[in-house]
This record gives C-alpha cells, sequence and structure tokens, in this order.
C-alpha cells in the first residue's frame, strides 16, 4: 500500500495544475499532444481518402492512447485519497469520480471498451462519438483554459445579466416579426417559436437572407432591431474582455500571503 505523502505527490504530479519539475512538464506536454492528436484522428478518420488502407495504423493509435489514458485514470483514482479533498477509500474516490473532469476521463476511454460488451449499436455510435471530448482533458493542462475558466466564473453574473438581456430582445422581436409579418408570410412566419430562427440570425448579426421581412413595416422593425442588437450582442465579448484583463494584471501582481498562516491573500 502507498502512504498518504506518496500518493499526494503522484496525484499532484499528473494532475497538471501546478508544474515545477521537468518530469512533469514534459508529462503535461505529452499529455496534451496526444489528446490534440486524438482529436485530429476522429476527424481525419471521417475522411475516405485518408482513412482508408490505413485503419491498421488508426486501430494501433486509438489502442495505444486508450492504455495511457486509462492508466492516467486509474492513476488518478487510486492517488486520489492521499490528497485532503478526497480523504476515505470508498467516500474519497466516489468524491472524486464524480467530478465533471474525471467523468471527462472516463467518458474519453469508454467507446474503446464499449464493444466488448453486449450492447446496442446505436447507443454504441453515441459513445464513439464521445471521443471528442477528449478534448476537454486539455482543461486539466492548458493554462489559457485554466485562465478561461476563472474569467467566466468571476464574471458569471455580469454574462448572466447580458444574456438574459439578449434573451428579451429575441423574445420581443421575434414576437413582434410574427405579428407583423404572418399574413404576408404565413409559412415563414407560422409561430413565434418559427419567428425566433430569423431573430436568433438577426441578433447575431449572421445575416443568412434566408428569412427576411417583406412588407415596409417589417422592413422598418428589422432595421430597427438589427442597430439595437449591434451593441447589445457585442455585451458579453466586452465583459470577457474586462474579466481577462483583470485576470493578466492579478498575475502581474506579487502573490500577498497570511503571515500567520502562509494562504494566500
Amino acid at each position: 500500500m502507498l502512504a498518504d505523502a506518496t500518493k499526494r505527490r503522484i496525484f499532484e504530479a499528473i494532475d497538471g495544475k501546478d508544474v515545477h519539475t521537468k518530469a512533469e512538464r514534459a508529462f503535461v506536454l505529452g499529455m496534451s499532444t496526444l489528446i490534440v492528436l486524438n482529436v485530429l484522428a476522429v476527424v481525419l478518420e471521417t475522411e475516405p481518402g485518408l482513412y482508408r488502407g490505413h485503419e491498421e495504423a488508426f486501430a494501433w493509435f486509438e489502442t495505444f492512447s486508450v492504455v495511457v489514458f486509462t492508466t492516467e485514470y486509474l492513476l488518478r483514482v487510486i492517488t486520489c485519497t492521499g490528497v485532503a479533498d478526497f480523504r476515505g477509500a470508498l467516500l474519497g474516490r466516489l468524491k472524486f469520480i464524480s467530478r465533471p473532469l474525471s467523468l471527462v476521463d472516463l467518458l474519453a476511454i469508454l467507446p474503446f471498451y464499449l464493444p466488448l460488451l453486449p450492447v446496442d449499436l446505436r447507443i454504441l455510435r453515441l459513445f464513439r462519438f464521445a471521443r471528442f471530448l477528449r478534448v476537454l482533458k486539455l482543461g486539466r493542462y492548458s493554462e489559457s483554459l485554466h485562465t478561461l475558466r476563472d474569467v467566466i466564473r468571476a464574471k458569471r453574473s455580469d454574462l448572466g445579466v447580458a444574456l438574459f438581456a439578449i434573451t428579451i430582445l429575441l423574445l420581443v422581436a421575434s414576437s413582434l416579426m410574427y405579428y407583423v409579418e404572418r399574413e404576408a408570410q404565413p409559412k415563414t412566419f407560422s409561430s413565434i417559436p418559427a419567428a425566433m430562427w430569423w431573430g436568433v440570425v438577426t441578433i447575431s448579426t449572421v445575416g443568412y437572407g434566408d428569412v427576411y421581412p417583406i412588407t415596409g413595416l417589417g422592413k422598418a422593425l428589422a432595421s430597427l432591431i438589427a442597430l439595437c442588437s449591434v451593441g447589445l450582442f457585442a455585451l458579453p465579448a466586452g465583459i470577457l474582455a474586462s474579466g481577462f484583463g483583470e485576470q493578466m494584471r492579478r498575475r502581474r501582481e506579487p502573490k500577498r500571503t497570511c503571515p500567520h498562516c502562509g494562504h494566500e491573500i
């Protein structure tokens, strides 16, 4: 049996949060590269000209990747009890396994093992698509994704207000356009939910042009909504930009710690 101190060192070494030694940096780089190559392999498998004739090479790479990911996952489950947050041979491991990132790790390897079980082919195809979830494993090792997570967490209230305002605008715009255009275009604007497609395309400033008003009042209303949505839809981008600026300033500032407990202030 491994001692708690040994478990903690192993767990922290493969966790990817605080990278200090050359071995830890090499591990993070190797895992990040393998994850990117896995996603690239899943994409290339859909190209018949590239996949045909190289099936064996893709299969060997998939097997190698799953062996590495499975070993990593088992190491995390075995050594997590060395960390204070996951004390307890059973309850501690169950708490660790139920974490979102741990579930991502599990879903990343399940598609490989499911064909060994008698499962419905439709479910199997769904889980094979889950191989794309391996890209989410980069969240452990990418400092940029850590920063994005911190920004969203810090600005979630502001983002919620902005998304609520966009939702209100979408509902009002779609409702007004439905009542204005339903007689002129009964098939296109058959209901408010149907009009929401036009609302989403207009508010997001994409403007596909497949659905558009043809009446004079409808065109005037669409112009007003489009002008209002330009500024409103840019709000989330401005909030995220502000959050990134704050995170960068915070990281450049020297860390202050409590002289008594040693925790960061």
